[in-house]
């Protein structure tokens, strides 16, 4: 068996010159047409058909891709499929993509056009554009999807992924879920370039091996009370929605979101709906007497639901608009570390266990079991606990040492 294939080396087929076919065994020939062309023939049986496949000349195959060549035909052949017809399916396939080509945007705004009604609400969907609008379309907005490879990926990447971590990662799995989109209808084939596992995974650390930014761009809880004095002076909407949500330990989508018609002051708490939390549950929070004093300042536009509206018009805040202030502040933190700051805070500074911690974070019980004992939502405690946060917050820095709970 081992004399009946590899028979040819490089220097016999660099020699040949007869015209004739020459066999390297498994159905491989070399073809010799006149000293100066040789190509290379692929002889193989299915469904009972005796059939000739050209591989190409050598001039630009050599033996070893040749032999790759007739290793990937033997696997189809054993897989029930005929390598020729494989073939003409592939450049089908190409030529209809060329026929029927789409540039990366428009693929992108059919996707998002399909799935917009599946999503929680429009913010998602302007986060999708938005993100797409900033990052990926300047550089392959108008090129042919069927065109995108690594190479333009890693283009698009480059400059956000250290500084902008978790925003470059939503970027590349919506970039990666285009492709697929596109692969699916026909406007593209092969590998998709935006894949994580086992591709760009060799290139980028993953969000839980780049250095912590979001952790060590949280102000240290000892800090707070300097900072809420400095935002207690500025008369700007979104710096009394970054009290608010310091007072709250709320998400930034949660602050720029809030209605009137979620708060009610005289329970003092407010309701977030399910709808606009990440882990998909209602989420209430005690209002403390200070969280109170700051919205009460606020004047209230009857033309507006929103509690927090921008300074030009007539509507929410937007992302930024808190963590501008903190830049305008020389503050070099996130918005999202003051999160992190509380959590510290009930640590190190007072007696309150981690599930009432959690309870006013509105983290989700990753663990099932735990998740079905814990059912309470320890809002009597929290209220005594957001209260005594709210304190710490504008007490002076020095000799702060209290412990609660």
């Amino acid at each position: 068996m081992a004399a009946s294939i590899n028979q040819l080396n490089a220097l016999k087929v660099n020699a040949l010159k007869d015209p004739g076919y020459y066999h390297d065994g498994g159905g491989l020939y070399l073809q010799v047409t006149d000293r100066f062309f040789k190509s290379w023939i692929l002889k193989y049986h299915v469904n009972g058909k005796t059939r000739e496949m050209g591989l190409g000349s050598m001039k630009y195959i050599s033996l070893s891709e040749a032999r790759e060549k007739r290793a990937q035909a033997k696997k189809m052949i054993l897989d029930g499929l005929d390598p020729i017809e494989e073939k003409k399916k592939k450049k089908n396939q190409l030529l209809f993509i060329k026929l029927n080509s789409k540039t990366f945007k428009e693929c992108a705004e059919k996707l998002i056009s399909e799935r917009k009604s599946t999503w929680k609400n429009e913010k998602h969907q302007a986060q999708w554009g938005n993100t797409l609008s900033k990052y990926a379309y300047p550089i392959i907005g108008n090129i042919d999807v069927a065109e995108i490879n690594t190479q333009m990926i890693i283009k698009i990447l480059d400059p956000i992924w250290y500084e902008k971590t978790e925003t470059a990662q939503r970027l590349r799995g919506r970039i990666e879920n285009i492709l697929s989109w596109a692969k699916v209808h026909g406007y593209r084939a092969g590998e998709n370039p935006a894949i994580w596992r086992g591709h760009l995974d060799q290139i980028y650390k993953s969000k839980s091996k780049v250095r912590a930014v979001n952790h060590m761009s949280a102000l240290p809880y000892q800090e707070i009370s300097n900072l809420m004095n400095k935002l207690g002076g500025i008369n700007r909407s979104s710096a009394q929605a970054l009290q608010f949500l310091i007072l709250t330990a709320t998400r930034t989508n949660e602050i720029i979101g809030a209605k009137w018609n979620e708060i009610n002051l005289q329970n003092r708490i407010w309701i977030i709906p399910k709808e606009r939390m990440k882990a998909g549950k209602e989420h209430k929070i005690p209002l403390s007497t200070k969280a109170i004093e700051v919205i009460l300042k606020l004047k209230r536009n009857n033309l507006s639901p929103f509690v927090f509206n921008s300074e030009k018009k007539e509507s929410q805040l937007g992302a930024n608009s808190m963590l501008d202030v903190l830049k305008d502040l020389k503050c070099k933190v996130t918005v999202h570390g003051f999160r992190s700051s509380f959590r510290d805070w009930v640590s190190e500074e007072t007696n309150y266990n981690s599930d009432v911690a959690e309870a006013a974070l509105a983290h989700t019980i990753k663990n099932k079991v735990e998740a079905a004992y814990r059912r309470g939502d320890y809002l009597s405690k929290r209220e005594i606990l957001m209260e005594t946060w709210s304190n710490y917050c504008y007490a002076s820095v020095k000799g702060v040492k209290q412990i609660y709970g």
